[in-house]
């Protein structure tokens, strides 16, 4: 549709600039002849015609009487004699107008004031009359658009409420004409407008009475085209936007600084070029908002030489330079990596009479810290605290960040206790920098003082704060938090509820803990493995082995969605738990579930099955390990070497360790230890001759072992 109407709007303009049509401006009694407008045939007082006079003459003054009278009984005039009531030969009562025209058209005047339009519209019994009034007042030459402004709010919602009635423009134009509304270009020019004005939701009623427009005859004037073109742009159809633009017949200063407008915010540098050139020959120039969209996007777009071109044009102009121009200019050579030419440019500021404001200086100092001139940056900062501009919230974001970047946490935090002294509410951006920052510096105890302070944060930054106040140990807090979160109106989503599953594993709430898992997955069905993760592991921290394998049993049994991490968590409580088969039958189920275990599962195993010195299983493991190029683990290299050397089953064995050994998956540490020039035998011999090697080991050994189970819990808290 919206081609149709490009397309023909190229094609009426083509054909005006063929003939001699009356343009929209000097037409608003434009009309085409139909069937029941024929200006050569006689007129014949048949009953007929004389029906047709009656019902849309009679229709048309009784509309207006109605709706003047309508007014003097709103604003309770003293004198309402000046329209009368009579009875008709047909027994109705006939309004009448008053024999003064011209007392009665001063009276209008009068009564068509702003407050007076207001007070109708808003007591108007039904939206239909309420349009029709604001189409009436609206089409009188003494009642100036300025004064209609507010009304244009007011009839977007009436419009909108017709067109859920009617469904369609076309219908509410016949329902207007029922009540005596005729039809005429300026009320198309306003239904546009209000159209206009609706918005998003009011895009395809507005394209409806564009075409609309045409097809009663009338031609669109430059304004309408101007709001087809805004409209286009608006929901992406930059091609059919810039095909009104080229062939709307007059354009005039908002035609071009509409177009430009849309075109910088988009970007769309090649097209801003000639629109500007072909705005200035017809004698316009952009204003100063327009100057600056311009030259903020050549300066995005790394258009120099174009940016440079839109200065020397102001300058021309005589326009003077703003601070928002300054600012762009600041931006643009910091990021070229000129921070110098930046702050050369201060002085230079200074000259114009223009002062940088806050969003100047925290462009610069921004570039300074990230230029790794701290002495300069603060020095900055000195300089604008002097001249007292008061830093805002987006400043104290920015330092921050650049105090956390450069190692000066302490100082990062303190910016932040002074928000609350300068009462500069924190935001999203704030506690995503601070808890960057806490977490850096493992300053985990300053958490609690993020709680002190009001929060006005979304969702994502309180799963954030839920999560950091796990790791750092503060369990109550988290739990406490997150009732918070739910308190201030938060739909809490899977990631608070694994921080608050964390913290009450943590907290040893474990029956609590244990409530809300089967809560979340008996009310969310489409919960992932994620969920089940952080139970089983939350469980394995706190040494509830016994529950953790049961409550994964459970999910396994039920077909919860799994992956190999809530799978190695899962054999992990199994093996903690001492049931080392049911362990294995886990492993081998996710491996028949096409799942790939990893490095970590596959040592984890080995150490608990080399403890037991179940080596069929060790051997199976190890053959796996070699069929997936899995790097063996120092500790479960050396706790091999405890085996005795002699056995034809552990030969077999170190002949495994041999081939891991070819393959490249045996680290520096046991390719120094491991020696197969000789027999396998030489293997216990080498470590009997490096004592702290083994004892250096054995505490690897356990530790990694222990630390390696711990990490896998811990990777999905």
């Amino acid at each position: 549709m919206l081609a149709r109407i490009a397309g023909n709007r190229v094609n009426q303009i083509r054909h005006l600039q063929a003939t001699s049509k009356r343009a929209f401006s000097t037409a608003l009694n434009y009309h085409l002849d139909s069937p029941d407008n024929k200006p050569d045939l006689p007129w014949e007082f048949s009953d007929a015609n004389k029906s047709k006079v009656s019902m849309g003459g009679y229709a048309t003054i009784t509309h207006h009487a109605t709706t003047f009278t309508f007014m003097r009984r709103n604003l309770e005039e003293p004198h309402r004699s000046t329209l009368s009531s009579s009875q008709g030969s047909n027994g109705t009562n006939e309004l009448k107008f008053p024999r003064n025209n011209k007392k009665n058209k001063t009276e209008l005047m009068l009564l068509l004031n702003k407050d007076n339009v207001h007070s109708t519209l808003s007591k108007c019994p039904s939206h239909l009359i309420a349009l029709s009034f604001f189409l009436w007042s609206a089409q009188h030459h003494h009642h100036h658009h300025h004064n209609l402004s507010l009304d244009f709010d007011r009839m977007v919602t009436v419009l909108r409420c017709l067109i859920q009635r009617f469904k369609t423009v076309k219908a509410i134009l016949l329902e207007l004409e029922t009540i005596g509304r005729v039809t005429t270009p300026k009320t198309f020019l306003l239904l546009l407008r209000i159209l206009w004005c609706g918005g998003g939701g009011m895009h395809a009623e507005f394209f409806e009475a564009y075409e609309l427009m045409e097809a009663y005859g009338f031609i669109p004037n430059t304004f309408a085209c101007n709001m087809l073109m805004d409209v286009l742009f608006r929901i992406g159809r930059t091609d059919l936007a810039l095909r009104v633009f080229q062939h709307t017949h007059s354009p005039n200063f908002l035609t071009f600084n509409t177009a430009l407008v849309h075109l910088s915010k988009l970007n769309y540098v090649t097209h801003i070029n000639p629109i500007v050139k072909g705005m200035l020959r017809m004698g316009y120039y952009p204003n100063p908002n327009t100057f600056e969209m311009l030259l903020n996007c050549f300066c995005k777009m790394d258009k120099v030489v174009e940016a440079y071109q839109v200065l020397g044009l102001m300058i021309t102009l005589g326009i003077g330079m703003s601070v928002n121009v300054w600012t762009i200019l600041f931006h643009k050579f910091c990021s070229l990596g000129r921070v110098d030419v930046a702050i050369n440019l201060l002085p230079k500021m200074a000259e114009y009479g223009c002062s940088p404001n806050v969003v100047t200086y925290t462009t610069l100092f921004k570039a300074l810290m990230e230029s790794n001139m701290v002495t300069n940056a603060f020095d900055l900062l000195n300089i604008m605290l002097s001249n007292g501009q008061v830093p805002d919230l987006i400043l104290c974001n920015v330092l921050i960040d650049c105090l956390s970047k450069v190692g000066m946490y302490r100082e990062a935090i303190e910016v932040f206790v002074s928000l609350s002294k300068q009462n500069i509410k924190p935001d999203s951006y704030t506690f995503s920098s601070l808890l960057s920052t806490i977490s850096q510096s493992r300053m985990f105890h300053l958490l609690p003082k993020l709680f002190s302070a009001p929060i006005d944060a979304d969702l994502v930054v309180c799963n954030a704060l839920l999560s950091s106040c796990v790791k750092a140990g503060l369990p109550a807090l988290a739990i406490e938090f997150y009732n918070h979160m739910i308190d201030e109106g938060f739909a809490p989503d899977k990631y608070s509820f694994v921080g608050l599953l964390s913290g009450l594993c943590a907290a040893g709430r474990i029956d609590e803990a244990v409530n809300v898992y089967r809560g979340v997955v008996r009310t969310y069905h489409d919960t992932d493995a994620h969920i089940h993760t952080v139970i089983t592991g939350g469980l394995v921290k706190v040494g509830k082995y016994g529950r953790a394998a049961s409550i994964f049993r459970l999910a396994v049994t039920e077909k919860r969605p799994l992956d190999s991490v809530a799978y190695t968590v899962g054999i992990c409580a199994l093996l903690r738990g001492g049931r080392t088969q049911e362990a294995c039958a886990l492993y081998y189920r996710m491996k028949d579930n096409g799942m790939k275990p990893s490095v970590h599962t596959c040592n984890m195993m080995l150490f608990t099955l080399c403890k037991e010195k179940d080596l069929q299983m060790v051997k199976e493991m190890l053959q796996d390990m070699i069929d997936s190029r899995m790097e063996l683990s120092d500790g479960n290299f050396l706790n091999f070497c405890k085996f005795p050397c002699r056995s034809e089953d552990y030969l077999s064995l170190f002949s495994l360790l041999a081939k891991m050994r070819d393959l490249g998956l045996l680290s520096a540490k046991a390719l120094y230890a491991l020696s197969f020039d000789g027999h396998a035998e030489c293997v216990q011999e080498k470590y009997n001759h490096h004592p702290e090697a083994i004892t250096e080991c054995n505490q690897a050994l356990y530790s990694s072992s222990s630390e390696d189970q711990s990490d896998v819990a811990a990777s999905v808290c």
